[in-house]
């Protein structure tokens, strides 16, 4: 039981950290709304998220200028900027020395009890 439940918070806990990016690589898709953001959201990773934090994580990578915000039949639509695309395009393209890192991280698990393993070296560019 207790498993589950830790699973379930360790779910809750990356789609929230990672949810600009996340929103950050559908909009590379197709424009969406505040509303498609949350549906997309409970869809696709089965988590619930208020509208508040979409809203607010929405007007916060607008600020920082990834994305923009134009107002059509009476609704707020978000599409990429050019900033938006460029850093979608270099987590991707990192993404090799991203899952690396997380592999480090969950060795450290695995290697808890037992003998320290060297970790493979993330390499960093740019």
């Amino acid at each position: 039981m207790m498993n589950g439940q830790v699973i379930k918070e360790m779910h809750g806990r990356i789609v929230k950290n990672f949810m600009d990016l996340l929103i950050m690589a559908e909009l590379k898709n197709s424009p969406m709304s505040g509303y498609d953001v949350i549906s997309f959201i409970h869809k696709k990773f089965r988590l619930l998220v208020s509208s508040g934090t979409v809203y607010s994580l929405l007007y916060s990578l607008e600020r920082d200028g990834f994305i923009e915000g134009k107002f059509t039949n009476r609704k707020r639509v978000y599409a990429l900027t050019e900033k938006g695309e460029e850093t979608i395009q270099s987590i991707q393209e990192a993404s090799e020395q991203i899952q690396t890192f997380m592999s480090n991280i969950f060795k450290r698990f695995n290697n808890a009890k037992g003998p320290r393993e060297e970790l493979d070296t993330v390499v960093y560019s740019g």
